[in-house]
């Protein structure tokens, strides 16, 4: 996790349409999670949805590097050759991004902590590091670094002392436990998002009649709405998600995101969703699509049939409008289901 900046919404919704739905929020991760819940009984719904805004509390206390004691700053503290058990939780994120490290040649990276802290001030700004200190930084850099014993659970520091951030998969993991609490207490029926850039979508609601409209609605999945993130009245995709997970990232005050193959700012896109099975999974890749070259996320999508990638690339004045969204996967059918 990173530490609070504006964020830009990457996914609309038109979930008020949906009569009995409730909502509950809170605020974790510097940001607000949100869960959406359809039952009959609404003291249930409410009790369910805070017993999964406390297992998110519990998850940040463990994932983030900003909390003094959590696991990650723990390892973060870690010593060449030193050796830490961690909870499963830490691990399975480590885990996970180890796995997407290797899926997409670098692209995504747990261990860029030191690398954002070289280009990034406290308060997020960009500034430039020397050409020292972003060596020093690279030489920290890399899922090599760090060496798991999934036996044992322990978490070891075989050279140079690395410091790892979740901020790309962190809300996406927080999601998918939240999710299972849910179906934990019989609740199918919901919609989980940690700042609308990290969507999870359960089981679709039934069908309803809208009082507004006297309409019967849609029983495909949660409506969602991607926009331009230059246009908002431009809309990329209209979609019905089930039993699979959205996210979104993009450039937000200036170059914010690091590429850790080169240690240098994404400079040619302005933002990259990703769709995939699980929030974790998506929120990870969304980072690595704004990474990755057309060619790479194209390549990816081919390899892993269950993955969908939509891109917005910088406008140089070089290519018409519709150059500029690249899909890759069938975003035109308009229901994103279980598959």
């Amino acid at each position: 996790m990173t530490q609070p900046q504006p964020e830009i919404c990457f996914v609309k919704s038109d979930w008020d349409s949906i009569p009995g739905m409730q909502r509950f929020s809170h605020e974790a991760m510097a940001t607000t999670f949100e869960v959406i819940i359809l039952h009959e009984d609404a003291r249930y719904a409410q009790q369910a949805a805070w017993a999964a805004f406390n297992e998110l509390d519990r998850l940040e206390a463990e994932l983030s590097r900003f909390i003094e004691n959590s696991d990650i700053s723990r390892i973060n503290n870690l010593a060449p050759k030193g050796s830490l058990p961690v909870g499963l939780d830490a691990f399975e994120c480590l885990k996970l991004g180890a796995r997407i490290y290797a899926e997409t040649n670098g692209a995504f990276d747990i261990t860029i902590g030191t690398l954002l802290d070289c280009w990034l001030n406290e308060d997020k700004t960009m500034r430039t590091p020397s050409k020292e200190q972003l060596n020093l930084a690279r030489q920290r850099t890399g899922i090599h670094l760090l060496k798991l014993d999934e036996a044992e659970h322990t978490v070891q520091v075989p050279s140079n002392p690395v410091q790892i951030d979740l901020g790309g998969i962190g809300k996406g993991y927080a999601v998918d436990r939240m999710a299972e609490l849910l179906r934990d207490w019989s609740i199918d029926t919901a919609v989980i998002h940690g700042g609308y850039s990290s969507v999870l979508a359960m089981d679709a609601p039934p069908p309803f009649c809208s009082a507004k409209t006297k309409q019967r609605g849609q029983t495909k999945g949660w409506p969602l709405t991607l926009s331009n993130p230059d246009n908002r009245k431009q809309t990329l995709a209209g979609l019905h998600l089930q039993g699979r997970a959205l996210s979104g990232s993009g450039l937000q005050q200036g170059r914010h995101i690091i590429d850790p193959r080169t240690a240098q700012p994404v400079e040619s896109k302005r933002a990259a969703w990703a769709c995939a099975p699980d929030a974790a999974t998506a929120d990870a890749l969304s980072t690595a699509f704004m990474v990755m070259t057309p060619d790479e996320v194209k390549k990816y999508c081919s390899n892993h049939p269950d993955t969908l990638a939509m891109i917005v690339l910088e406008d140089r004045g070089e290519k018409a409008q519709k150059d500029r969204i690249l899909r890759f996967g069938p975003w035109n059918e308009g229901d994103l289901l279980k598959q």
